[in-house]
């Protein structure tokens, strides 16, 4: 497979990762509007139905939306719908955020999840809120490559939840069953590391091709 055709099914790609937490956020949604009855899990979402409402909503819009926004060809056809799908991603970016902060500050957690999963998602949450507050002042002074970074390391962190369910799975597959509460923690915090990885490693990559052009022009007679 070539390097350009590997870019065009980047989008593709980013949607199959955004399935799993898209449709536990729709039925999370159905349980709460449809009468489900109240369970130990599902207590604190009954508890509090704004944020995690929000929280589903935000998700959903930045994860589906934002995938698109990873597709070069669309970006240079359609520089006018690049910028307006920017500026419905930023607020549900933001809304994804700070809604997930909240319930991990404010919701009764389980147990498994207090400690370390609790710093990692405050860590995650944050991040991502930063990252989106960078990536747009860097775009309000006409710095793109800026901008794209950051942006890209805000849905890296919003696409945490998709790569944690392909971990899991992998963990179920190799040892037959659920990791406990500190490998699940690490398998999660892993989640969010290695989209960053990934992000990181293509926007270097991207800046070394840039500065190879850049001296490649500067030796043409």
């Amino acid at each position: 497979m070539t390097p350009t055709k590997a870019v065009r099914l980047v989008p593709a790609g980013l949607l199959a990762l955004s399935v799993v937490p898209v449709l536990a956020g729709a039925v999370r949604v159905a349980e709460l509007t449809g009468g489900a009855g109240v369970t130990p899990d599902n207590a604190r979402f009954f508890a509090a139905p704004v944020p995690v409402t929000l929280h589903i909503a935000g998700v959903t819009v930045y994860s589906l939306l934002g995938a698109f926004q990873f597709a070069p060809g669309l970006r240079r056809r359609r520089p006018a719908w690049h910028r307006a799908a920017g500026r419905v991603l930023v607020p549900f970016g933001l809304v994804a955020a700070l809604s997930g902060v909240w319930l991990t500050l404010f919701s009764d957690l389980p147990a498994p999840d207090a400690g370390l999963l609790t710093v990692f998602r405050l860590a995650a949450g944050s991040a991502m809120a930063l990252s989106l507050a960078l990536g747009l002042a860097a775009i309000l002074r006409h710095d793109v490559a800026r901008h794209r970074a950051w942006m890209a390391r805000a849905y890296a962190l919003g696409m945490g939840a998709g790569t944690q369910a392909v971990l899991l799975a992998v963990w179920n597959a190799a040892t037959g069953g659920p990791p406990g509460p500190f490998p699940r923690a690490l398998l999660l915090g892993l989640g969010w590391g290695v989209n960053l990885a990934v992000v990181e490693w293509a926007i270097r990559r991207h800046v070394r091709r840039a500065v190879g052009q850049l001296f490649g022009e500067g030796k043409r007679p």
